[in-house]
């Protein structure tokens, strides 16, 4: 027995029991496995729940929960990758009510909850009709507004209040006052009339009705000339680089596919830097930022967001403020979902009296920060929110992972590189199989976007080479201590100098 289903261009072939067909897997329709009867082809590994292919889906349905606009039925997430149920929060890859305009979707198991009008719900409590949802069958799981807990059970739910939210402050945006919001049709950015004219926001440009600031569909060249390099630069999108060591000309990261690079030259570079633009703007700053035409390898920088010393690219503010922000910073957005919390966290400008809650230093009143606004008290600062998930230490030969649990072993509170205390509650860099643990900034190093090999111009006779000293590291000229890791150092035959990067502001 065969059926057509609109999920998929081939035939569906019916199997009695699924554990008989060519390969396990899930369903792609509701994404649990699929087990007994069901449907699929087995050419390209398609499986439906019997139940699922049967669903007697409209193609186009007006559903309770979006009144403005009909959903669309897809088989897949209509963004090119994984979906974001606008009901329950979860992601997901299945079956798909979409409306295109306003980027709301609901998964099939959502779209099947049965609702009614809360009519009794008191208006002092909320302005807006509810739906009353008696059983969702666990698929909702968000925190309920009022106490920040789980939902369980039967709750109300309020489809005018999902997606008005000020990006700035994070509080409700009445949409019947006066607000700023994104002309672009699939922008839900938004914000009150006070956050978005705030001077620390705002840097009182006045756009023309219809301007458009949007970067067109980017076209994947296979060569390009880049203003930072001489030479024209070869797409790359799989395979080794003839030097494992490779780093990104960008980034300083160790080089992964896919990248542009020169055959005449050292030079390499992550195909999403190579595509950045000439100007943008950013959430971490209220002026236009700009791309130098050039880049001065010997130059090292202080990017203003994360804190930090670099070597690559950067975009920087020529308003008389002295901004500069490397490009690693500069890919973050307001928003961001990180695994070390359960909620999404938002970019906020003012966080006096707050502390990190990685390194839990205190964070200046006029620095950015992400915090989670569901009254966890959690903050990250940019530094540690752009922590690589893994790193390397030369005593282990596994990857360490960053991990912020707490560590209430006695044992394992000190660090294996400096063999000083860690704090407990504080995040670190942890190798399950060899029980190794490091501090965020042993692991990492003073210059984790300094390119190795290149030199600098200090207070010394000769220039200074970035290094890695992993054997044989020789003492520091200033404080006598050994140079583990990251140094600058003299290459000069007649030159034995070698010192650590903090300590090259005693040598004046």
């Amino acid at each position: 027995m065969e059926v057509q289903h609109f999920s998929h261009h081939h035939p569906l072939v019916f199997i009695q029991d699924h554990s008989v067909a060519s390969k396990p897997g899930l369903c792609l329709g509701c994404e649990k496995p699929v087990e007994g009867w069901s449907y699929g082809c087995n050419q390209c590994e398609f499986y439906l729940h019997k139940g699922c292919a049967e669903l007697e889906l409209g193609p186009q349905i007006q559903h309770p929960f979006h009144p403005e606009h009909p959903l669309t039925l897809l088989p897949q997430s209509p963004y090119g990758g994984a979906n974001w149920c606008s009901l329950c929060c979860k992601i997901f890859q299945g079956f798909a009510y979409n409306c295109y305009d306003c980027e709301f979707d609901l998964h099939i198991n959502c779209a099947l909850i049965q609702s009614s009008i809360a009519a009794n719900f008191p208006n002092s409590l909320h302005p807006h009709p509810l739906h009353f949802i008696q059983n969702h069958n666990k698929e909702v799981e968000p925190d309920c507004t009022g106490c920040q807990k789980p939902i369980s059970g039967p709750f109300y739910y309020c489809s005018d209040c999902n997606d008005w939210m000020c990006r700035i402050c994070y509080e409700e945006v009445d949409i019947s006052y006066g607000h700023y919001r994104c002309p672009a049709s699939r922008c839900h950015y938004i914000a009150h009339v006070c956050c978005a004219t705030d001077k620390a926001i705002w840097d009182g440009t006045i756009m023309l009705e219809g301007y458009d600031e949007s970067i067109g569909e980017l076209m994947v060249a296979s060569e390009i000339k880049h203003s930072y390099h001489d030479h024209n630069l070869r797409l790359t999108f799989s395979g080794k680089t003839k030097d494992d060591d490779s780093q990104c000309d960008g980034c300083t990261r160790p080089i992964s596919t896919p990248f542009y690079s020169c055959k005449q030259c050292k030079f390499f570079l992550h195909k999403d830097y190579a595509e950045l633009p000439k100007e943008m703007r950013h959430p971490f700053h209220k002026h236009l930022l700009t791309l130098p035409n050039s880049h001065n390898e010997d130059n090292i920088s202080w990017c203003c967001a994360c804190c930090r010393w670099y070597q690559g690219f950067s975009y920087r503010c020529y308003r008389d403020c002295s901004f500069r922000i490397d490009i690693h910073c500069m890919l973050f957005s307001d928003t961001l979902k990180h695994p070390c919390h359960e909620h999404l966290l938002f970019l906020v400008h003012n966080n006096e009296g707050t502390s990190c809650s990685a390194c839990f230093k205190r964070l200046d009143s006029g620095a950015v920060a992400y915090r989670c606004m569901k009254r966890c008290d959690f903050n990250l600062d940019v530094g540690c929110a752009t922590l690589p998930f893994t790193a390397w230490y030369k005593y282990d030969r596994h990857p360490l992972t960053l991990t912020y649990s707490y560590d209430s072993e006695p044992a394992r509170l000190h660090c294996d590189l400096c063999e000083k205390k860690r704090e407990p509650y504080h995040w670190f860099y942890y190798c399950a199989d060899c029980v190794n643990s490091l501090h965020l900034n042993c692991a990492v190093g003073d210059l984790p976007y300094m390119k190795l090999g290149n030199k600098l111009e200090f207070y010394h006779p000769h220039p200074v080479t970035v290094v890695k000293n992993i054997w044989n590291c020789p003492p520091c000229k200033v404080c006598g201590e050994l140079c583990n890791g990251q140094a600058l150092k003299c290459k000069e035959s007649e030159c034995n100098f070698t010192v650590h990067w903090g300590c090259r502001w005693r040598l004046k």
